[in-house]
């Protein structure tokens, strides 16, 4: 006999099988086997009632075939957790089990940027209130101060809230920037910053410079942070050009031997 609602239409889980007898003895068996092959069968058997229930999350983002996925994973916990000797039937804490494992894919994986959960949780609960109170208060949409006062959060948990309504889509960087003339997206991204990598060769090189003899230290210092040529080097210091020369030739060759050895 098909099951049948007040209006005339079909349950539409009414093709569930009976599987209380099943249930049962599955509590009873240890783990073997013999388990786990009524555990298959038993979810092979609820497997139309999960995929009824991810068809009607299809059309948010997200493939048919992944959400049958998903909602098969909710009904295997379903029927791992399930508990016969509390006297509920087995479709009754099924369905909310595949529905909730559903609505957490959607809720942890669908989103454009990660937000945390936390986040995620203000952001339903600051669109919810939102969608209540504009029920109330036509003509506007409701303050910060009064979804606050609704929800029973603070004021800045509002805002966090709000802002989290941005995430679920991203703009494309070729989108106008607001309140610019053709000003694109893409226009504000920077580019590499090569002063980093010097940054990371002065901090490398620090230990090897301090470590020359204070004559090799000048002359570099002179060189390459004073800008003058060697022939000025030399007669400030009362030396040749060529004794410069081979001074921070070998100041180079020892820098480079540390150097390499460090990151060797």
């Amino acid at each position: 006999m098909r099951v049948t609602t007040g209006r005339n239409k079909p349950h539409p889980h009414d093709d569930a099988p009976d599987t209380a007898a099943a249930f049962e003895r599955l509590a009873e068996l240890p783990d073997g086997p013999e388990r786990k092959a009524l555990r298959d069968e038993l979810v092979q058997g609820w497997l139309p009632m999960a995929e009824r229930i991810a068809v009607r999350f299809k059309g948010r983002g997200e493939s048919l075939e992944d959400l049958y996925q998903v909602a098969a994973l909710g009904l295997v916990k379903a029927v791992d957790h399930y508990d016969p000797a509390r006297g509920h039937a087995f479709e009754a804490y099924a369905v909310p089990t595949v529905t909730g494992e559903i609505k957490r894919h959607f809720r942890d994986h669908m989103w454009t940027l990660h937000v945390p959960r936390r986040v995620q949780d203000l952001r339903n609960r600051v669109r919810q209130a939102a969608k209540e109170l504009s029920q109330t208060i036509p003509g506007r949409s409701p303050t910060i101060a009064e979804i606050a006062l609704h929800t029973r959060l603070s004021q800045n948990e509002v805002r966090i809230g709000m802002e989290a309504l941005e995430c679920f889509s991203a703009l494309s960087l070729d989108a106008e920037m607001p309140g610019t003339d053709g000003y694109a997206l893409a226009d504000a991204i920077g580019g590499p910053d090569p002063a980093y990598d010097v940054v990371v060769d002065r901090v490398a090189v620090a230990p090897c410079l301090q470590a020359l003899p204070e004559r090799e230290r000048t002359i570099l210092y002179l060189r390459f942070f004073r800008g003058m040529t060697q022939s000025r080097i030399a007669q400030q210091l009362g030396i040749s050009q060529m004794h410069v020369s081979r001074l921070l030739s070998g100041c180079f060759a020892q820098l480079r031997e540390e150097l390499l050895a460090q990151t060797g």
